[in-house]
């Protein structure tokens, strides 16, 4: 029971009846209407958010009851999105309605296969998104960026439902969207038994909470998607804390108020990982938590220290290969060395560095490192923390940097990589760029793009394209 006013009535939060678990939320809303008027828009938008069974409006004329409006929604692919039966009298309340309950669990049958029919059923447990992009760029970058955002959430195990691309005059610094524009969006996402919402601009804490205050969906943003596929991928000791403590500094200013919107997060991406830990949790907790982190770093980085050093007593070249992700880099070294380190067709399948020995023709030897690879406006927290390993690559005497020659983004991929490491002050590093996966593209096309960066072709999966490889590198490492 709601008691409200003239102006409307508040609807607190339903956290006892969640969506999620059947299509519509199994609650009908009955209220008034004190000027006797039939089912408005504002009903309408509630119905379609709330995901409600049915809302009736009861209108009131002298006081007393007087017609009932009933309004539902029907399956997607319908001619509107819900249906409105009135006005009844209020005598006559009985009848009308008598096969109510049947109707509901009729539509929500419907509903619900005709949700699950799309591409995802009722056992698939993964996390279920829409992807938004808002920006004021260009039609390209935008479905370019779109693109790499379905990767990234690929990788995190989300099944992608829908994209949304908006491109607004200007953005809204509240929603991104407009108001109305944002309200469409989530009844869209709940319409397609959406659980989460992706956007893939970075949100700041005040646009998590207001996009948030509007649905009970999940809302997220690139960088927090990365740093969910960084938890993933983190099994070394080392990668776990890095990636706890990214955690908990992009968080740390989103902890205001009462951190529901952030509290949504838990137990699914965005909250998952080492790091996982009750969002609410007051900031001075959190801090000593990052302290500890700091300080278990370093301690991890002194050891790597020793390691460099006898590295250094013996005098073997190091040899580091770079590059975006999912460019290869793994299986190159795999094949390189005839090693296994863990390799997967999925955005950082390599988070943890990784070292061999590598044996030139010329009985030579050099000390070949896996790094994780990069990204393109790679989150600053996670910058921050894995500046200690991707540090590493000062002690290299070359860089090799591995380019998807197949992918139609690899000169923006290459900006993206020289950009990071301008950023750790490693662009006077001697780099050797090398174009991977040869056997993905047009042959002329390939001997025209290394004609054009005065470099090689291999593909990690054939070894016999290793030779123009080995033999760059020789060149490189031993001029004389």
């Amino acid at each position: 029971m709601i008691v409200g006013d003239a102006k409307g009535i508040f609807i607190p939060e339903l956290t006892s009846h969640p969506l999620g678990r059947k299509v519509l939320r199994g609650l009908r809303l009955i209220h008034t209407h004190l000027k006797n008027e039939q089912i408005n828009q504002d009903d309408l938008t509630d119905l379609s958010l709330l995901r409600l069974d049915a809302l009736i409006a009861i209108g009131l004329r002298d006081g007393h009851a007087g017609n009932i409006y009933l309004a539902h929604l029907l399956p997607q692919g319908s001619k509107t999105p819900y249906e409105i039966s009135g006005p009844v009298p209020w005598q006559k309340i009985e009848t009308a309605f008598e096969d109510f309950d049947t109707l509901i669990a009729s539509l929500e049958n419907e509903m619900q296969s005709g949700q699950f029919g799309a591409g995802f059923d009722t056992k698939d447990k993964r996390e279920r998104a829409i992807l938004v992009n808002v920006s004021t760029g260009s039609k390209y970058d935008q479905e370019d960026s779109m693109d790499e955002l379905k990767e990234l959430a690929g990788s995190s195990n989300v099944l992608v439902l829908d994209t949304v691309l908006q491109r607004p005059k200007q953005i809204n610094p509240k929603y991104l969207m407009g108001q109305g524009k944002i309200k469409e969006l989530v009844i869209n996402a709940l319409s397609k038994g959406a659980t989460l919402l992706i956007f893939d601009q970075d949100l700041n804490p005040s646009q998590i909470k207001a996009i948030s205050d509007i649905t009970e969906l999940k809302v997220i943003d690139r960088s927090q998607l990365i740093l969910d596929v960084f938890a993933r991928r983190a099994h070394s000791r080392e990668g776990k804390v890095q990636v706890e403590l990214a955690q908990l500094r992009y968080r740390l200013p989103k902890l205001t108020g009462k951190g529901t919107a952030m509290s949504r997060l838990m137990g699914g991406i965005g909250g998952r990982g080492p790091g996982e830990m009750k969002l609410e949790v007051d900031r001075r907790r959190v801090r000593d938590r990052i302290g500890l982190l700091e300080k278990q770093l370093k301690a991890l980085s002194r050891a790597r220290q020793q390691r460099k050093a006898r590295r250094i007593e013996q005098n073997i070249p190091i040899l580091s290969i770079i590059g975006y992700t999912n460019a290869g880099k793994s299986t190159l070294l795999n094949n390189l060395t005839r090693s296994k380190t863990f390799v997967e067709d999925k955005m950082f399948a390599t988070l943890d560095t990784a070292s061999r020995r590598l044996r030139f023709p010329r009985e030579r030897d050099v000390i070949i490192t896996d790094t994780v690879g990069f990204i393109r406006d790679l989150p600053k927290d996670l910058l921050a923390a894995f500046r200690a390993t991707l540090e590493e690559l000062k002690d290299a005497d070359l860089l090799l940097h591995i380019v998807d020659i197949s992918n139609p983004r690899f000169e923006q991929q290459i900006r993206s990589v020289e950009k990071i490491l301008s950023d750790l002050g490693l662009s006077d590093k001697p780099a050797l760029l090398v174009f991977n996966k040869e056997d993905l593209a047009e042959k002329e096309e390939v001997e025209a793009i290394c004609r054009r960066f005065n470099t090689v072709s291999i593909s990690a999966l054939r070894p016999e394209t290793f030779h123009r490889l080995l033999s760059a590198v020789e060149n490189r490492l031993w001029p004389f």
